[in-house]
């Protein structure tokens, strides 16, 4: 596939990487000039370009930017065929992203973003920790392979995402609409808890809308406690058991 990543951080540097080195033509841009993007997100083949290169003529393209960057690039959209599936990978984090009232309000983060951008997306790799999407990824039919939920309400869309989630090495499990990816945000039981494709069946159903808020609260607090106190920076493993606690 013809393939446009925006934005170079964990998520989409790992993207960029692994879904070049899957054999797919991928464009990358940054928030700057292509020449401020690192060789290492480059080294399986993806191409720097501008962010208007990043979105003409592609197949598919995947926003993994902050939350509240996504209405700063709605502009660029115009350009962008209806059919074309855009995949957004954010989370809302008030802390980061400043109050979103709508979203305070109940509105669920991937409609929010829909609304921003004023075109069908789907929802995937918001829910696996970037060191886990960096390291743990497996060939298919590898036991306890990790499992990547995802969220689309157009069949073409959910095709495209599947795939490409299969091809950075995790098992793809459709958790839903739009309206119910709410059951991949923060604070869900699937959300950074490294599930196999069996546990995400049987955990997707259990999340508590009402609850997320808070749970997700409580991970960042208790991760930016141990960030602040004198003991080790918290590693990847720190995250997961801390999800894993507080969401399962």
């Amino acid at each position: 596939m013809k393939i446009g990543i925006i934005g170079v951080g964990h998520i989409g540097k790992t993207l960029a990487i692994k879904l070049a080195a899957a054999g797919h033509d991928v464009w990358v841009a940054n928030s700057g000039s292509p020449e401020n993007i690192n060789s290492e997100v480059l080294a399986t083949g993806a191409k720097a370009v501008t962010a208007k290169e990043a979105l003409l003529n592609k197949e598919v393209i995947i926003l993994s930017i902050p939350l509240n960057r996504i209405p700063d690039i709605q502009p660029l959209f115009a350009m962008v065929a209806e059919d074309v599936t855009v995949i957004d990978t954010s989370n809302y984090y008030p802390a980061r992203d400043e109050i979103i009232e709508s979203i305070e309000g109940g509105l669920v983060e991937s409609l929010w973003v829909q609304e921003q951008l004023g075109r069908p997306i789907a929802k995937a790799w918001n829910a696996i920790g970037s060191q886990s999407l960096e390291k743990n990824g497996t060939p298919s039919g590898t036991a306890e392979r990790i499992a990547i939920p995802f969220a689309a309400d157009r069949e073409s869309d959910s095709t495209n995402t599947k795939q490409l989630i299969e091809d950075t090495g995790f098992d793809a499990f459709y958790s839903g609409s739009l309206e119910d990816s709410w059951r991949q945000q923060p604070g869900a039981p699937v959300y950074c808890t490294d599930l196999t494709l069996t546990e995400i069946k049987s955990h997707i159903n259990s999340a508590e809308r009402e609850r997320l808020p808070a749970r997700r609260d409580l991970a960042v607090a208790a991760i930016m406690e141990r960030m602040n106190s004198s003991k080790a920076n918290p590693d990847a493993d720190f995250g997961l058991r801390i999800s894993r606690a507080l969401y399962l």
